[in-house]
């Protein structure tokens, strides 16, 4: 059964919260498992909301996966232990500028239903989602210098500090793309270091965001290089917000440049449960969307 291998998994506490830890092993036997039953099944089989080509993300904004996914009522999902398991790889998220309370509250109910890695929200709702979240196993993150990452470090710092006050316990930040893209490295590293600082003294991890759709290959590799060596917990692709989003080739690109102590983070376009399969075999530790929910219900489909 899928996920079957993680029922050993190993957890370690990391400031102060329980992490699931998945070795390269049992991510590959998520991504091999899932696809084998899919394959053996052939299309008569397949989920109406499943694509039938193979696990690659479409890196066309006009792909017709990139449309929102179809609604899920989350009480209608048959939740097992092996699909908690691959909640925990998710962050459930919700960053739109116009999303409304009654959403987020939304969001903070189905991560605690589900036991997704984290939400997140944009600062504002932090102490809202943070609240909601209070004592359970889901870690609330927010975002920094949000999406353009082109502000100065200062103002970054600030930002991390008042969302951590409030409950954040993850925070992506940003990384200043222009500099990066200017060649000014040392700016670029210090903007980083500057936010870890912050965060790791209060108790926080921290995901670069590297913003990928503009940079060069070397760029990726050297701007992953910069976030390790400033202590950052994860790199991360994309905003959302760029002119495209989560592309395989970029996650194994990340995942070669920076050790195994660093995880990577994939978002941006991950509509579907191919979308995340794909993900993960490339290398991702963790993946962020907004169509968590709907992710589980392919998985349940196959599971059932």
């Amino acid at each position: 059964m899928l996920l079957r291998a993680l029922n050993g998994n190993k957890r370690r506490r990391c400031f102060g919260m329980q992490e699931l830890i998945l070795t390269r092993s049992e991510l590959e036997t998520i991504v091999s498992t899932l696809a084998l039953e899919m394959s053996n099944r052939g299309p008569a089989a397949r989920p109406a909301s499943l694509p039938s080509r193979d696990l690659e993300v479409c890196d066309s904004e006009t792909c017709p996966r990139r449309a929102s996914p179809a609604t899920v009522e989350p009480g209608s999902i048959h939740l097992t232990p092996e699909l908690r398991r691959l909640a925990r790889l998710m962050d459930h998220t919700l960053l739109k500028p116009d999303a409304t309370r009654e959403q987020v509250e939304r969001l903070a109910q189905e991560a605690l239903q589900f036991s997704f890695a984290a939400a997140c929200v944009n600062p504002y709702w932090t102490p809202l989602v943070a609240e909601r979240l209070r004592g359970s196993s889901v870690l609330v993150a927010s975002v920094v210098g949000f999406p353009f990452g082109a502000t100065f470090t200062c103002a970054k710092r600030a930002e991390a500090e008042a969302a951590i006050v409030v409950g954040a316990q993850e925070i992506d930040m940003v990384m200043n793309v222009g500099a990066m893209r200017s060649g000014d490295l040392i700016c670029a590293q210090a903007d980083i270091r500057g936010v870890v600082e912050v965060c790791h003294a209060m108790g926080a991890r921290v995901k670069v965001i590297l913003e990928n759709a503009y940079l060069t290959d070397e760029q990726k590799i050297t701007a992953c290089r910069l976030a390790e060596h400033a202590g950052a917990d994860y790199v991360k692709t994309s905003t959302g917000f760029g002119s495209s989003g989560a592309k395989v080739a970029d996650v194994r690109l990340m995942r070669k440049a920076v050790s195994a102590k660093t995880g990577v983070k994939a978002a941006g376009g991950i509509r579907s449960l191919p979308d995340a399969l794909a993900m993960l075999q490339a290398g991702a530790t963790r993946l962020g969307t907004s169509a968590s929910v709907a992710i589980l219900a392919e998985a349940a489909q196959w599971l059932d």
